[in-house]
């Protein structure tokens, strides 16, 4: 319901904005507003995925700890969500580097079901706006790291 709200459909069209530009780099496209357009709204490597696949790894473990007291409870959600985190990140650059194979499609469909929830087609102005900041973006690298970033170096972020 949240979606239908002008002001956050419209955070929703800059997202997929996001993702349009980060596919088109990483398919060695121009990056350029007619050639961005014609990249999906769903990457592997999102951040909602991310958060989705820290939930799913969350429930996995602490369903396997039981129901420990209350302190040892919270302790040990406080101690394992790094890890679980890190693990869930680590999952996220794999799924990145193996996309293009079946199996790994098939367990990334949850993550890119979500995406369809939190991104949305943008407009023309949006993707301009995209491809501004990735520019940026790659401006700064460049300055940080001489040679930049491929796109193989993106699948590993």
């Amino acid at each position: 319901a949240v979606g239908f709200l002008p002001d956050i459909r419209r955070v929703f069209a800059y997202h997929g904005a996001e993702h349009k530009t980060i596919n088109a780099y990483g398919a060695g496209a121009p990056i350029t507003v007619e050639s961005v357009r014609r990249f999906s709204v769903a990457h592997p490597r999102c951040g909602t995925a991310f958060l989705l696949t820290v939930v799913v790894l969350s429930i996995l473990l602490f369903s396997l700890l039981g129901r420990p007291p209350l302190l040892l409870r919270l302790l040990s959600r406080i101690l394992l969500i790094p890890v679980l985190a890190g693990l869930a990140y680590e999952f996220i650059r794999f799924s990145g580097r193996h996309q293009d194979r079946p199996w790994m499609r098939a367990v990334i469909a949850p993550n890119l079901a979500l995406q369809r929830l939190t991104t949305r087609e943008p407009d023309d102005s949006m993707l301009e706006v995209a491809i501004t900041a990735f520019e940026t973006m790659m401006a700064h690298e460049e300055a940080a790291q001489p040679g930049g970033l491929s796109p193989a170096d993106l699948a590993l972020r």
